[in-house]
């Protein structure tokens, strides 16, 4: 067993797929770990393997004050945060009667509000941790630009442009900022273009735990089966 990368971690949208693997993954590394998620079979399985080591939230992050509530929890049992991992790749926070006709935009939007929410909420609980950093996860889906994709990105309809512009201001507050998301072709963050991969949920979240010590401000991750790392409702 390696050894925990960080004591207390957060990671949303961890419900099944890379979020839950990810979970799974800092457990087996000893680390304690926040996971907010839809309520599943799996969670509840892990929760009761690692028992007090594990809190399980059942809150909707896209709406702040269940973001702040979350954030309380998470203070009460931990005193404070090492890592939050925005895990904002489809649709932990959606409405289960969205239709299939608003889905990709509803998956951009929702995912846009819960990571503004986590970030406000997390703010404090990261400044008293050690050696604090937040690692957001992007998947194609939610690396899409609503609202008049032809014009400029903003942090208001684009998920890659409200990390870009939290950066500096966590920074500022020596927190370290990773994004990990497909290769954006509007402004690449590698000069070569990457070659997806078949990723597993459990592959995929073995090397992002991986990196995570270095530090770097952005990966790249491209897959070729999104689905098995953020399943699409039925």
């Amino acid at each position: 067993m390696n050894a925990p990368i960080t004591r207390r971690v957060w990671v949303t949208g961890a419900s099944d797929g890379l979020g839950l693997a990810l979970a799974e993954r800092l457990l087996e590394q000893g680390a304690l770990v926040t996971a907010s998620a839809r309520p599943s079979e799996q969670l509840q399985a892990l929760a009761g393997q690692y028992g007090p080591r594990l809190l399980v939230q059942d809150y909707d992050l896209s709406d702040a004050a269940q973001a702040s509530a979350a954030a309380r929890q998470v203070k009460d049992h931990w005193g404070a945060l090492d890592c939050l991992i925005v895990n904002a790749g489809t649709c932990d926070y959606l409405a289960p009667d969205t239709p299939a006709s608003a889905l990709f935009e509803a998956i951009v939007s929702s995912n846009l509000q819960a990571s503004a929410n986590c970030l406000a909420s997390a703010l404090a609980l990261l400044k008293q941790g050690s050696s604090p950093q937040v690692l957001a996860v992007l998947s194609r889906y939610s690396a899409l630009q609503i609202h008049e994709p032809s014009q400029p990105a903003r942090p208001d309809n684009s998920l890659p442009a409200l990390f870009a512009s939290q950066r500096a201001a966590l920074g500022a507050q020596a927190i370290d900022l990773t994004v990990v998301a497909p290769l954006s072709l509007k402004a690449p963050v590698v000069p070569v273009q990457a070659i997806p991969e078949q990723w597993t949920a459990q592959s995929a979240a073995e090397v992002i735990l991986k990196h995570l010590p270095d530090r770097a401000p952005d990966l790249v991750l491209e897959a070729l089966g999104v689905n098995s790392l953020w399943p699409l409702p039925r």
